[in-house]
């Protein structure tokens, strides 16, 4: 069974952590750790919104791949060009208490961000079309 308010609600986490997100621009400022925590977040959110507008249940968890392949299981699978954000699983919790390993150019945070807002967009329309049936 759908459940078009929680999806609305986590819709609506899942913005604030996106718009957070616009201002951890400065990787001087904002470590790759913190940034790479509200990218998981606002994708997590996203991703459960999606579940619940398609009537899918889901288990707490903030493994982003798990929650990809539940979507995909109840019939909508994440667009290949925003399949990377299910890479941050590991700063839900992993990075919150350890290092992030040094990756030759870090986080590519303008390209992040891009494919959020797209992410974003793709779940306000899931949702609009449950809405309307």
């Amino acid at each position: 069974m759908r459940d078009l308010e929680q999806a609305r609600s986590l819709l609506a986490v899942a913005e604030r952590d996106y718009r957070a997100l616009g201002g951890m621009a400065d990787p001087a400022v904002f470590s790759e750790e913190i940034f790479g925590f509200h990218v998981q977040q606002a994708v997590e959110k996203a991703l459960k919104a999606w579940l619940c507008a398609v009537g899918a249940p889901f288990p707490k968890t903030h493994d982003l791949d798990e929650l990809g392949i539940l979507l995909e299981a109840a019939g909508p699978k994440i667009p290949e060009s925003l399949s990377a954000l299910l890479e941050f699983t590991d700063f839900a919790v992993a990075f919150r208490y350890e290092a992030f390993p040094d990756l030759e150019g870090g986080i590519d945070r303008r390209d992040c961000v891009d494919k959020i807002a797209r992410l974003l967009q793709h779940v306000r329309q899931v949702l609009e079309q449950a809405t309307s049936t």
